[in-house]
């Protein structure tokens, strides 16, 4: 038996009153924290190029996605004719399949309200590989993509 508490599954809905195009801010961890799973060999890449076909094919719009060794943050917002969810499960079952990623099951979101700047999520996001120690400047940190326009 295990001595943590299990963990609640969070509905990630979007209520109809929610206005279309919503930021919101976006945690998908890998399934073994403490682990070097993303920001290795040429993975970063491949990863960036996922989100930019997703962002060509008008499955979310990237405003920031930053991989930390075992989990990543993003800025996204999603069409109103997609379920984030089902966004979220399909990009991270791809991403498990091609690249060998274990995540684990859900994540975590949180909409970006209007009283909230989008830029302390950002600068929070930006700040996390200084928080752990892996570098001593937001950015010296390679592992960033921002404000992603299709073309």
């Amino acid at each position: 038996m295990s001595q943590f508490p299990a963990r609640k599954r969070l509905n990630h809905d979007v209520p109809s009153w929610v206005e279309s195009g919503s930021l919101y801010f976006i945690t998908l961890n890998c399934k073994e924290r403490g682990t070097h799973s993303l920001c290795r060999n040429n993975l970063p890449a491949k990863l960036f190029e996922t989100v930019e076909y997703y962002q060509n094919n008008r499955k979310w719009h990237c405003a920031l996605f930053l991989l930390i060794p075992d989990h990543l943050h993003a800025l996204l917002s999603f069409p109103s004719d997609l379920s984030m969810t089902s966004v979220i499960r399909s990009w991270k079952r791809y991403t498990a399949k091609s690249f060998g990623i274990q995540w684990q099951s859900g994540f975590f979101d949180h909409r970006v309200r209007d009283d909230e700047s989008w830029e302390e999520k950002a600068h929070y996001i930006r700040m996390n590989p200084v928080r752990k120690g892996l570098v001593e400047e937001a950015t010296d940190w390679p592992y960033v993509l921002t404000e992603y326009n299709s073309k």
